[in-house]
């Protein structure tokens, strides 16, 4: 803050804070941890963001080495990160707009509280402004964070305070010495976002008697009855006044026995069954309306099909608070008010990634659902789907049977009465399962061909990997136009030209496969899931001791072992597996940074179709791997790719076979991704890893989508 007024000299068009405390949280979105990390030196514990703007770009080149110089001189050299790019600028902007939400999604009881943020002192005072009010802060028993406009003395201070409790006591005895300090420096205490029910209080000190009263003349004057805005810079209300809070006198939320992990936002010890830090977890909503937005990102995709509040992250989040604070009445989170709220939550964690305070509606929407369905019961649709990972090694063989409700008349309208899946819907088929006996020969017939094509030094090196062939991919996936096998084949033969041992698990012909739980917690039974996921851990373990990597082709399934297994087992064991689990293309890209893997070795060839058209899976672009896609997709030579700007495909697991979903399904698949498949070339190659996509690609545009590890090995030189 000393440095500053110097800063200000050279003419910049912004110089703008970002303490500690952001930076901390701004890491720990994945969204904007790269960018942070980018601007970094060190670790400091504060940074100024200096933009110098004009017309050409070499005056301003000559700023920042003028700044560089400055630095320097001011006994700080080697302390300027110098961003030319414009890419790179555009998303550091982004982390600070962002502020106010990246300081929001503090976790645990204390949250940064707005009403000294808006003071503003004169530059030459900003370094002993802020040095006295730190002390204030100590002396109550707290800190504050610090962002925003530094060159005009503006800071965006708030101290963490726990509103639920004596953050009202503390509010006011803070703001009565900022207040002081302010005054002293001859500043002011609202210098930018105005005074409503936070600052009106304060108007009178500063303005003094006779402008204070000359205020209230003019309001009485244009509105005698008090109808506009009442208790606002005129006649203010009290700010410490509970009555006016967020969390009135008395609010508290309910304590109930959690079967998910929740003490990362609670403060107890992880494991820990309570309800306490689910609370805090629905508290996160800020109320900033992320979530609303229509054109870009993931969420809220419900939201945007029906435009209704109750439909989006944040009236989700604010129907849970009320619920489990008990605003709505005794039972309440199990209540069907809760249900409506919940209901067409996708589960898509476009909110884990996308909202700046990281609300996670998917992880508490299989938390509600434990909830209610123990108390009202579950459906028989609820557990042909739940159920579909343990009965897929019997049913399967009765296939062609199950696979006639699709072609006989009448059979589709009955499964919808009695069952409810939609009958505009086809329910997808089953096939013999890669894992049988015939598949698995299958299996190896290609690997040795993969072997044969290579020269033995290569593919004698000793690099294991695991691929895990999850239940969809093992009893529901055809052959494609493109290739002859399934998506595990095709990444098996890549993974082998690529110099890696590939070896399958999932489960073989009768046997009880393995399973990530995630039809169970879709239906709310985390208990059964649990079960599947112990089985799950104890059978990889041996790879995981080992190091060696799991891959996994379906994203709903293979980050589900980096997700909800932390939530249901937290501790050592499932941290160390997430670590080791990876989609496909993301182990691929990761292995050619690692310097372990050159994408020329696969000699990928061009293939037939010279566009593609990608569609990524809501937990790919929830996880952040879109990029992964994108990248392995670029190594196949004269193949052109477009990303479809795209939210939630609508299918989202057994949501959009349902008939009480088919409408909002349709209509979310409707706003962006179908409407982009229709419109291109009947040549262009569809792309989209999710199983569900693909089977909404293929009701709604009647296209065929196929696999990101089909279109690779398709490129294969010896496929090609």
């Amino acid at each position: 803050m000393e440095l500053t007024q110097h800063i200000v000299t050279l003419g910049p068009t912004a110089v703008e804070l970002v303490d500690r405390t952001m930076i901390d949280l701004s890491r720990s979105n994945p969204a904007f941890r790269p960018v942070i990390d980018a601007a970094l030196i060190g670790e400091p514990q504060a940074v100024l963001l200096v933009e110098f703007a004009g017309d050409e770009q070499a005056p301003l080149l000559k700023k920042l080495d003028d700044l560089t110089q400055l630095m320097g001189d001011l006994g700080l050299p080697n302390s300027v990160v110098k961003l030319n790019n414009a890419n790179a600028q555009k998303a550091l902007w982004e982390v600070r707009k962002a502020g106010l939400n990246i300081m929001m999604s503090m976790k645990g009881d204390g949250k940064p509280v707005s009403f000294i943020e808006d003071c503003c002192v004169p530059l030459e005072h900003l370094a002993d402004y802020t040095r006295r009010l730190t002390d204030v802060f100590e002396k109550h028993g707290t800190k504050g964070t610090w962002y925003a406009h530094a060159s005009v003395g503006t800071l965006h201070v708030r101290p963490i305070l726990d509103m639920r409790r004596d953050g009202a006591v503390k509010m006011r005895a803070i703001a009565e010495e900022a207040a002081q300090l302010v005054r002293e420096y001859k500043g002011t205490y609202s210098g930018e976002h105005g005074d409503g029910l936070v600052r009106s209080e304060w108007i009178a000190p500063f303005f003094g008697p006779r402008l204070t009263a000359a205020l209230g003349e003019i309001k009485t004057l244009f509105d005698p009855k008090g109808l506009m805005n009442p208790g606002k810079i005129v006649n203010p209300t009290k700010q410490d006044d509970r009555s006016l809070f967020r969390f009135q006198p008395g609010y508290e939320a309910k304590e109930f026995a959690t079967v998910l992990d929740w003490s990362e936002w609670g403060g107890t010890e992880p494991g820990a069954s309570t309800s306490g830090g689910f609370g805090a977890a629905v508290e996160m909503c800020n109320n900033n309306g992320h979530c609303r937005k229509f054109d870009s990102g993931t969420m809220c995709p419900s939201y945007r099909a029906t435009g209704d509040e109750k439909h989006l992250t944040r009236g989700r989040a604010n129907t849970l608070r009320l619920a489990v604070s008990g605003q709505l009445g005794p039972d309440a989170f199990t209540s069907d008010i809760v249900k409506d709220a919940m209901d067409l939550c996708v589960s898509c964690k476009g909110c884990k990634r996308e909202c700046p305070t990281g609300v996670d509606m998917a992880k508490m929407k299989i938390e509600f659902l434990h909830h209610y369905k123990a108390r009202h019961g579950y459906t028989l649709r609820d557990k042909l789907v739940a159920y579909l990972p343990r009965y897929a090694p019997h049913a399967w063989a009765f296939g062609w049977l199950l696979n006639l409700r699709n072609v006989i008349p009448g059979a589709a309208w009955l499964d919808e009465k009695f069952v409810g899946f939609s009958a505009k819907r086809k329910l997808p088929l089953w096939r013999r399962p890669l894992l049988s006996s015939i598949g698995a020969a299958r299996w190896q017939k290609a690997m040795r061909r993969a072997k044969a094509e290579k020269t033995e030094a290569y593919f004698g090196t000793e690099r294991d990997v695991v691929l895990w062939v999850d239940t969809f991919t093992n009893y529901f996936e055809g052959p494609s136009q493109y290739f002859p096998g399934v998506s595990a084949e095709a990444a098996s033969i890549v993974l082998h030209k690529a110099g890696y041992n590939v070896d399958l698990i999932g489960g073989a012909t009768g046997e009880r496969p393995l399973c990530c739980g995630r039809t169970f917690l879709a239906s709310g039974m985390v208990d059964e899931a649990k079960l599947e996921a112990r089985r799950t851990i104890a059978a990889l373990k041996p790879y995981i001791d080992r190091g060696v990597p799991i891959i996994g082709l379906e994203p709903s399934c293979l980050l589900t072992l980096r997700d909800e297994f932390k939530s249901m087992f937290p501790g050592a064991e499932t941290e160390k597996l997430a670590e080791n689990a990876f989609l496909f293309e993301e182990f691929l890209v990761r292995e050619k940074l690692a310097g372990r893997f050159d994408p020329a070795k696969l000699e990928l060839q061009p293939i037939k179709q010279k566009t593609a058209l990608l569609h990524g899976h809501c937990h790919q672009k929830a996880f952040g791997q879109m990029s992964s896609v994108e990248e392995v997709l670029s190594w196949i030579p004269e193949l052109n790719t477009t990303t479809i700007e795209s939210s939630c495909c609508g299918m989202a697991g057994s949501f959009g076979y349902e008939a009480a979903h088919i409408d909002v399904s349709m209509a979310m698949g409707n706003l962006s991704l179908l409407p982009a498949v229709r419109n291109a070339n009947r040549d262009a190659l569809i792309i989209a890893d999710g199983t569900s996509c693909r089977h909404q690609i293929a009701d709604g545009a009647s296209r065929e989508a196929v696999h990101v590890a089909v279109v690779m090995a398709t490129a294969l030189v010896q496929i090609a």
